[in-house]
């Protein structure tokens, strides 16, 4: 397959957030734009030009994602696009599946109808320690649905729940929400690899994980706590989002190189 519009859709993990480039809008990069990267080299190779938008909002959940990007896609009229989503509402303590995951059927029918092929995810395993064991069944029930989904409109998935390979201290950000550029980089390979694409995108080297003992175990889960959770829990009290005033940080086609 080869592709000239690229359009990526969803929340923070599309954005970028947690691969930290103050040169490019927004302040991140992330795997989208690692994957336009890699799909405007191979266009240039065949003599295409390329453009890539990328509408994605940290904090959106689903509802919202399809609500305000997916029109806007449309008018774009790409030939491929992704998206990401349900990671925000699974962390809800309650949430219809049945109902977003008919949201999510109609949306994803309509991209395919238009003639784009849509790449859709999984969310990763959350693992079945901490509070994130908490939302492990509940994710597990959309991923299933975002299987069906995927394999109803004819879209590519990149299944984030079986992908073990690697430890979430090497590929997650220190807030432990969001992947680092080690994990953006993993993302950006596994999408262009279930294309079955060209490119030249390597593994970035994992990042070294001091080895701490019990008592600064527990001294760095509390700075973590008063530093991304105590954040996190307040918005939520308060009905305030980390994407508030947040605009797309590519809102058109353009080039990326």
């Amino acid at each position: 397959m080869s592709f000239s519009k690229y359009v990526a859709l969803g929340d923070s993990f599309t954005e970028g957030v947690g691969d930290p480039d103050p040169e490019r809008p927004n302040g991140w990069r992330g795997w989208a734009d690692r994957f336009a990267e890699a799909l405007a080299a191979d266009a240039a190779a065949a003599g295409r030009d390329f453009g890539y938008a990328n509408l994605a909002i940290r904090g959106r959940k689903l509802p919202a994602i399809l609500e305000e990007q997916v029109e806007p896609a449309l008018a774009l009229k790409p030939d491929l696009v992704s998206i990401h989503g349900g990671g925000n509402d699974v962390l809800r303590p309650k949430v219809d599946l049945d109902v977003l995951a008919a949201s999510y059927d109609d949306a994803i029918g309509r991209l395919t109808a238009s003639g784009a092929h849509v790449v859709m995810f999984t969310i990763a395993d959350t693992g079945n320690s901490g509070v994130m064991k908490m939302i492990r069944g509940r994710t597990a029930i959309f991923n299933e649905w975002a299987r069906e989904i995927a394999e109803k409109h004819g879209a590519t998935l990149v299944d984030m729940w079986r992908m073990r390979g690697w430890t979430v201290e090497e590929v997650m950000d220190e807030d432990r929400l969001h992947l680092n550029a080690v994990g953006h980089q993993a993302i950006a390979i596994a999408v262009a690899d279930a294309l079955g694409l060209r490119h030249d995108l390597q593994p970035l080297p994992p990042v070294e994980v001091p080895v701490l003992t019990p008592r600064r175990r527990r001294a760095a889960d509390l700075a973590w706590a008063r530093s991304h959770l105590a954040p996190w829990v307040h918005r939520r009290i308060t009905g305030r989002s980390s994407g508030d005033g947040v605009e797309p940080k590519r809102p058109a086609l353009e080039p990326i190189g």
